[in-house]
């Protein structure tokens, strides 16, 4: 959530900022509308509280001289009625007020390249070169289904469309990768393994982003307030909410595998080949909770953390600084990593690195004492560490062999037993 008394103060420079992001960011007007009732409201709340309270005095004292204070006791119900209906009316106010705030995007930072979709996004570096094929490369989908591996048929018997099965040795290299993710995000890089739930209450989902706004894009369960998490980063960031963090002991840096739930509402018709945009898919999630003066530091380091994945696996890659009208509703900055895929002969994303400064932090009231022992909102990062399913679509589609079968990736094979080929069964 966007700080209200920056809001108060610079309304037109807040404007014009979110304005970078697309039309419908920010409806200037209507907070302005907001703010003169709400000072209105205000005011009258404060005269009538005084009143009250002067009258108040005036009847102890005419009860104390042995006055009758019986106009001033009718006149300090009509006051108190008054009081109550203003003060339910304010209230009433600052809820949509706070309705209203809760919806707008974060301000994208003044490093980020202003334009209007994915297409302005700014490439940044890449690392490695693409393979240049001496046969008829497959997408992911006749590489798998090739191995046994991918079961999109049974997957889609099972749950519907966007969902998949996968078997034997796919299986096994999938978890593969899971955990060689985890063990170099603990053991190189300095993050703590946690395990969190799968489901999240409407409050925890709401701090993270806005749910009135994304709420078609979660699984909701059925009679209750809990939502299916489309990412750890649900959980994980909901670890500090309405904490106050120690100072001592940030940054906080937590990394997390789980399954994703996505209802990927408004994507009909993209990606419905193959597991670039399924239902459900399992991700490694990397997150640090900082003091807001390391923060874009923060989103150097942890963007390099993803890369490290990456080239690891020996994964040609590119980095783009995604653009005004293309970052996410509650991120500052964000890099994405995209990763080559020679069936589609393009880059496609495969990890998102946001610092969200005191966005996320300010809705969740998550806080840390600072060095003089006063609270201050933290900022929070993360980052794909990577997706694993598109991390194996990217290993099934580069490494793939004129004969059907997939070279594993050297970093991986201590986790499959010392296998160095996929093969057909």
């Amino acid at each position: 959530m966007i700080d209200i008394q920056l809001l108060r103060k610079d309304p037109d420079g807040v404007a014009k900022r979110l304005a970078t992001r697309g039309p419908g960011a920010f409806d200037a007007a209507l907070f302005q509308r907001y703010e003169s009732v709400r000072k209105e409201l205000q005011t009258a709340v404060e005269q009538a509280q005084a009143s009250h309270n002067k009258l108040a005095k005036d009847i102890g004292m005419a009860k104390g001289r042995g006055q009758d204070a019986t106009p001033l006791l009718e006149q300090g119900a009509k006051l108190k009625e008054l009081l109550e209906r203003s003060t339910a009316k304010l209230a009433e106010l600052q809820k949509e007020n706070q309705d209203f705030l809760g919806r707008i995007p974060n301000l994208p930072h003044e490093s980020v390249p202003v334009g209007a979709s994915s297409e302005d996004n700014r490439e940044e570096r890449r690392w490695g070169q693409p393979r240049k094929f001496d046969f008829a490369a497959k997408d992911h989908v006749d590489v798998g289904e090739g191995l046994a591996g991918l079961d999109f048929a049974t997957g889609a018997k099972i749950a519907g469309s966007r969902f998949v099965v996968m078997r034997g040795q796919v299986a096994r290299l999938h978890r593969a990768l899971a955990q060689f993710m985890l063990d170099v995000h603990t053991r190189e890089h300095g993050y703590t393994e946690v395990y969190a739930p799968y489901m999240v209450s409407a409050e925890c989902a709401d701090g993270v982003s806005s749910l009135a706004k994304f709420k078609g894009d979660l699984f909701k369960i059925e009679g209750r307030e809990l939502y299916l998490i489309p990412t750890a980063e649900y959980p994980v960031t909901n670890f500090v909410r309405e904490e106050i963090v120690e100072l001592k002991s940030l940054p906080l840096k937590f990394v997390c595998h789980s399954p994703c739930f996505r209802s990927e509402a408004g994507s009909a018709g993209k990606d419905t080949r193959g597991m670039i945009r399924n239902h459900q898919f399992d991700k490694v999630e990397i997150l640090q909770v900082v003091h807001p003066s390391s923060s874009y530091q923060t989103l150097e380091e942890l963007t390099g953390h993803a890369e490290a994945i990456l080239q690891k696996l020996e994964l040609p890659y590119r980095v783009v600084s995604l653009c005004t009208g293309d970052i996410g509703f509650s991120s500052a900055k964000t890099y994405d990593l995209e990763v080559w895929l020679p069936a589609q002969n393009a880059y496609r994303e495969i990890s998102s690195c946001s610092n969200f400064e005191a966005f996320q932090a300010r809705r969740m009231q998550a806080r840390f004492r600072n060095d003089k022992g006063k609270p201050e909102l933290v900022h929070t990062l993360n980052g794909s560490g990577l997706a694993v399913g598109r991390t194996l679509v990217a290993i099934l589609e580069n490494y793939q062999n004129a004969d059907g079968s997939v070279t594993i990736p050297a970093a991986l094979r201590s986790y499959m037993n010392g296998a160095e080929k996929l093969t057909r069964p």
